[in-house]
């Protein structure tokens, strides 16, 4: 065993004492630490102290409009698909206070939210979820504009990432090209081995900073044969999955289909009600909102996640632009699947599988995609001509 720092590009071997030290290491760093946890019947990121903290034996069965915990027959604490929330409700958070207004002397002084941005260490974090966070810093952070908030967040934040092991039937990163296998983007890579008698990981190295927390623990070199158990088991989760989306011409295909009869369709089921885009790690669609105290003396400005799905969104004097659901089903998956790729040079879906999962009335974006494809005539046809 050794506590020299190793280099980038290399892997290591750690144990399960190690890990545990490691999130120590991480809060005596003064980092938050955000990974994975039981709470509210699902598996969410959320602070963990230490390792008794992660989902010890538990993974989640997801189908369209289903989540359920499951037991697992071994002792794995990342065995599980994506969480149920994201990078997201950290880096992009929910509600964020912009400023306060406080009178003074018949007049107003504005104080901005000068909160330092907390530092995150996110444990745990699939290759779709580091696919996601990078496309939000091209959106936040990279183009006309800069998201201040976002930005501070995220250059404040270390990423361990996790080979993923247990795709759900609702994922298709394969599809999306980010997955399942990390490859960059993280400063630490684990790859979690279970085996009869032996409970351990292999740890990549992406960046200094990951070289340099190795050094507060112990590991050891990382033997071929460990090796070549991570490449296994990232080909295995590759073929396991088995969800697809053909990306093939599809945002032509969406821009060519604005008056297909499939829209009316998934209209007739879906709710409006939002949850996909609030599920989704790459949304990113804000309200602001101001609000008194009743004696008039204070007042503050606060920034809130919106949804393309509700009927205030596109308000504009003299009423919403997309009154019905079925123009905001289109507006939402026709963004993300075509008109992204203009705005920020590639798709805003990374196959994370969540929007299905929680949608409450389980509609499947992939199968909505197929239906699309499909000419007008027949879809007409199989409605029995309505």
């Amino acid at each position: 065993m050794t506590a020299l720092c190793p280099t980038i590009g290399s892997a290591v071997r750690i144990d399960c004492h190690a890990l545990g030290l490691l999130i120590s290491a991480l809060e005596r760093r003064g980092y938050q630490v955000i990974g994975p946890s039981i709470k509210d019947s699902a598996i969410c990121y959320t602070t963990v102290r230490g390792i008794d903290d992660l989902p010890i034996g538990w993974t989640a069965e997801q189908e369209p409009g289903k989540y359920r915990l499951q037991r697992r027959s071994d002792s794995a604490m990342f065995g599980y698909a994506a969480a149920a929330n994201s990078l997201k409700s950290f880096l992009h958070p929910a509600e964020l206070k912009l400023f306060t207004a406080q009178r003074d002397n018949g007049a107003f002084r504005i104080l901005p939210n000068d909160e330092p941005a907390p530092r995150y260490a996110f444990l745990g974090v699939r290759a779709c979820e580091l696919a996601a966070a990078g496309i939000q810093d091209r959106v936040l952070i990279e183009d006309r504009f800069t998201d201040p908030g976002y930005r501070d967040r995220r250059s404040n934040s270390i990423v361990i990432a996790i080979q993923c092991s247990e795709p759900a039937a609702t994922c298709f990163c394969t599809s999306m090209g980010t997955g399942p296998r990390v490859t960059k983007g993280f400063d630490l890579a684990l790859t979690e081995i279970v085996d009869a008698g032996t409970h351990e990981f292999l740890v990549e190295v992406g960046t200094e900073t990951g070289a340099e927390l190795l050094g507060d623990i112990e590991f050891s070199d990382a033997s071929t044969e460990l090796r070549e158990k991570s490449r296994a088991l990232t080909k295995h989760t590759e073929q396991a999955i088995t969800r697809r989306m053909d990306t093939n011409g599809l945002s032509e295909m969406l821009r060519s289909s604005f008056d297909h009869p499939q829209w009316d369709d998934v209209a007739s089921r879906c709710l409006a009600c939002g949850n996909c885009t609030q599920v989704c790690p790459t949304c990113f669609c804000v309200a602001v909102e101001d609000s008194t105290d009743i004696t008039g003396q204070h007042a503050e400005r606060v920034r809130t996640w919106d949804s393309c799905f509700t009927l205030g969104f596109s308000y504009i004097h003299g009423g919403s632009v997309r009154v019905s659901t079925k123009s905001r089903y289109r507006q939402w998956l026709t963004h993300k699947l075509s008109y992204w790729n203009d705005q920020f040079g590639a798709s805003g879906c990374v196959g994370c599988g969540r929007c299905i999962a929680w949608c409450p009335v389980g509609i499947d974006l992939t199968k909505e995609v197929v239906a699309l494809r499909a000419p007008a005539i027949e879809q007409i046809s199989e409605r029995g001509g309505q």
